[in-house]
């Protein structure tokens, strides 16, 4: 996938109404952004590969792990999770079960898609203050990892900006929501 700035990329269907100007606008930056993301995502699952990849080589041939491995793969897990969560949300991925929803009328159903999304907004924007007010405290309290090392702030701090922008995408969510439903009941 080719990564173009917003301004020169369709932006994707989302399954929405159509919004026009400043949404569309502020929607392809907040879609473009959870695509660097989903790179970096990528990147630390490749990390966790080639760094177990090596673990069993050094423990199988060489007779030596790498230095604090499962660590070090704690850490590529945290970056390939929280980093994918926005854009999983942009492509509609995560687990729905919708099979009673579904036998409602079009109405209800705008009705309880806006409140579901209306709930995923409450709910990242608690775990984004929680995190960065947990980060903190991790920074003051000097927390780092066993064998390396490793301060574990600057990963909940880019936990916590990632449910930052997994929040904008689910304010973008509830935006198109509203407009689909007023769009609906003015018909």
């Amino acid at each position: 996938m080719e990564m173009l700035p917003p301004d020169q990329e369709p932006l994707p269907i989302r399954g929405a109404g159509s919004t026009k100007g400043i949404l569309t606008k502020v929607d392809g930056y907040v879609t473009w952004l959870t695509r660097v993301l989903f790179w970096i995502a990528g990147a630390g699952l490749v990390g966790m590969l080639l760094l177990i990849v090596a673990d069993v080589i050094g423990i199988k041939i060489l007779s030596r792990p790498v230095p604090g491995g499962i660590e070090i793969v704690s850490f590529l897990a945290v970056i390939a999770i929280a980093f994918a969560v926005g854009y999983t949300q942009v492509m509609r991925g995560h687990v729905a079960v919708d099979f009673i929803v579904d036998r409602f009328p079009r109405r209800v159903k705008l009705i309880i898609d806006m409140l579901m999304v209306l709930f995923g907004v409450c709910l990242f924007a608690t775990l984004s203050y929680y995190s960065f007010k947990y980060a903190g405290k991790l920074r003051t309290t000097g927390e780092v990892s066993m064998t390396q090392k490793i301060p574990f702030y600057p990963f909940v701090y880019a936990m916590a900006g990632c449910f930052v922008v997994t929040l904008l995408v689910m304010i973008m969510d509830l935006a198109k929501s509203i407009a689909k439903a007023a769009q609906q009941w003015t018909r």
